[in-house]
């Protein structure tokens, strides 16, 4: 008895004198917070405190070009300083200002891929507005290939969705602010959008409860902080208005569009549902009868929220082929991961990670006017499994 105790202190003393240094960061260098670690690898732990003792030495090291402008292509390294790095869209973030050259093209090029993947899973473990299991129930019914998804035949009686809690969802500051935005817009496109002090104060609001006031918001502005794309929360938060609300013309030369409303609240052209990606839309308009689910052609792999799903339907007689939406999330997730994927991968598709589990974004620029130093608004944007 006496050996085993002497052996299990042996053990404490061990693990108390080289605890940091097993918490090594040894193959971890990026941006992502891993819980099974004491201390971490990313640039967010310097503002943190809590970096791995050898985090200087090792990140820093493979992180930055300084020593390595025009270096051979390593396999082993997680960023480059030659050449062809802003083609392949891996140089390091110093890059620029330390080899003289261009990191990539658009606002993200200096966005490494696995920081996108480590980013996503780390806001989707912070977003603690989401839906459980039992605040929404859903009533999938019909699922059909994608040759099916043109027939437009009604294969679900009943609603998709079968029960919202609407008593603790709609009360979160969040959900409150994005659900007084939807009713500020003319679906049809060619029809002036004009809106009051009041809706224009609405389009702040949301923006300061979902970036300033949440989790979500503030880890993705710390991100896109220390890669120096903003220089204050308040020029985030008026990219993001920008970005997001004004206004631009999809038809007939009418300032009839914007990011916001293709994508959250949906439009109808030419005769057709336009956009249309957001589950409390769909849930709302589906309530009051002006929404007719009939099917989905592709459902995610996570069993919690937010899940993926691609849906087929009519609103008010015009017809959706697939419009897919990330179902049960927060507003400031589905604001936050498609401000992600269109700041790093403008026009591009963003692979991103929630639970271990892939996720694509496809986003789209409006390439027809801009603001700013010819900043492009958003088009699109919308998700798939790969």
């Amino acid at each position: 008895m006496k050996i085993i105790l002497l052996l299990s202190l042996a053990f404490v003393l061990v693990s108390q004198s080289y605890g940091n240094s097993l918490d090594s960061c040894q193959g971890r260098c990026g941006y992502g917070t891993d819980a099974g670690f004491t201390c971490q690898c990313n640039s967010a732990c310097e503002r943190y405190g809590d970096c791995c003792h050898d985090y200087l030495a090792i990140c820093k090291g493979t992180l930055s070009c300084k020593g390595r402008c025009g270096e051979q292509y390593n396999s082993q390294n997680e960023c480059h300083c030659n050449s062809k790095c802003s083609s392949y869209n891996n140089c390091c973030t110093d890059y620029n200002d330390l080899c003289g050259g261009s990191g990539g093209s658009g606002s993200g090029g200096q966005i490494l891929d696995s920081e996108i993947t480590a980013l996503s899973e780390v806001l989707y473990a912070l977003d603690s507005n989401k839906a459980s299991m039992s605040e929404v129930i859903l009533n999938t019914q019909a699922l059909v290939s994608n040759s099916q998804t043109s027939a437009q035949q009604d294969l679900s009686p009943n609603k998709l969705f079968q029960f919202v809690d609407e008593a603790s969802l709609f009360s979160k500051p969040t959900y409150a602010a994005f659900l007084a935005l939807l009713d500020n817009y003319s679906r049809q496109t060619g029809v002036t959008e004009n809106f009051s002090p009041e809706q224009v104060a609405e389009q702040e609001h949301f923006l300061t409860e979902s970036i300033s006031n949440t989790e979500v918001g503030q880890e993705l502005y710390a991100f896109l902080y220390t890669k120096g794309l903003y220089k204050s929360e308040e020029e985030f938060k008026y990219d993001l208005k920008m970005m997001w609300f004004g206004l631009y013309t999809r038809y007939a030369g009418k300032m009839d569009s914007s990011g916001f409303e293709h994508i959250f609240a949906g439009e109808i052209k030419k005769s057709k549902v336009s956009g249309f990606h957001n589950w409390l839309q769909f849930y709302l308009l589906e309530k009051q009868g002006l929404l007719n689910y009939y099917s989905h052609s592709f459902n995610g792999p996570w069993e919690t929220y937010p899940d993926v799903l691609g849906m087929q339907f009519k609103w008010d007689g015009y017809y959706k082929q697939v419009g897919s939406a990330i179902i049960g999330c927060s507003p400031e997730f589905d604001l936050a991961l498609y401000s992600l994927c269109y700041i790093a991968r403008p026009g591009k598709q963003c692979k991103l990670s929630l639970g271990g589990k892939s996720l694509m974004i496809q986003t789209y620029t409006w390439d027809n006017s801009s603001y700013g130093n010819g900043k492009k608004y958003i088009a699109s944007a919308f998700p798939s499994t790969p």
